[in-house]
């Protein structure tokens, strides 16, 4: 997996139900796992468990290397649906989020995605009526790494 940078990210854009069709693709985002992200990460979420900053504790469970954890992976879906349904958008709900594989220091983790429906929920909140339902999975080296799954999301008219 490549190591690019993402896109710099025009937050005064807004995406518009409008503008969506199902099958379009949301922008992979990249998450080079280095040990210093995992340490952060580890103490930011306060998952303070070994096996997500000690390679030598999490190898002694079996695991090949310190692996991100189920916040962190959670975080790396929200930032990617985020940065394709802008500012004004809502996530209504995640489901099928199954980590299959571990996402080690080391990796680049890619999270990918794309629009499966499209409709209008008349029995939301107007501002809330406009859906989408999204396809979302994390790839590593090994192939896909979590999910895939599905996040259900609004956006303005």
């Amino acid at each position: 997996m490549s190591h690019e940078q993402n896109p710099v990210i025009d937050w005064r854009l807004q995406r518009t139900w409008g503008e969506v069709a199902v099958g379009d693709t949301l922008p992979p985002l990249r998450f080079p796992l280095t040990v210093y992200r995992m340490v952060m990460a580890a103490g930011a979420n306060r998952d303070f468990n070994a096996i997500h900053h000690n390679t030598e504790h999490a190898q002694s469970t079996g695991a090949p290397e310190m692996y991100a954890n189920v916040m962190f992976l959670q975080g790396m879906w929200e930032r990617t649906v985020r940065e394709y349904i802008g500012l004004a958008g809502t996530l209504h709900a995640i489901r099928g989020f199954r980590m299959r594989s571990f996402n080690t220091a080391g990796d680049t983790v890619v999270v990918q995605g794309r629009v499966e429906r499209k409709w209008i929920d008349e029995a939301a909140d107007p501002a809330h009526r406009h859906r989408l339902e999204l396809q979302v999975w994390s790839e590593n080296r090994h192939g896909v790494s979590v999910g895939p799954g599905v996040v259900e999301v609004s956006l303005p008219a």
